[in-house]
């Protein structure tokens, strides 16, 4: 795994990441809708595992063609 895709990033960084707010980073990730780790008892996220996620995200909103 390269130093990027293990690459941890604060809440901060991750809404500038998104383009969306702290406020919204925190409330997904309160939900679990976002992965997600405490540390320290602030928010933490894996950079390749919010790569993950968008792409997921993405698949489920593509329409089926068939």
């Amino acid at each position: 795994m390269s130093e990027v895709e293990s690459e941890i990033l604060t809440l901060e960084e991750v809404a500038a990441y998104l383009k969306a707010g702290k406020r919204t980073v925190y409330r997904l990730a309160q939900k679990g809708e976002i992965p997600a780790f405490k540390l320290g008892g602030t928010w933490r996220f894996r950079r390749s595992d919010l790569d993950c996620w968008i792409a997921e995200s993405i698949n489920k909103t593509k329409p089926k063609t068939e």
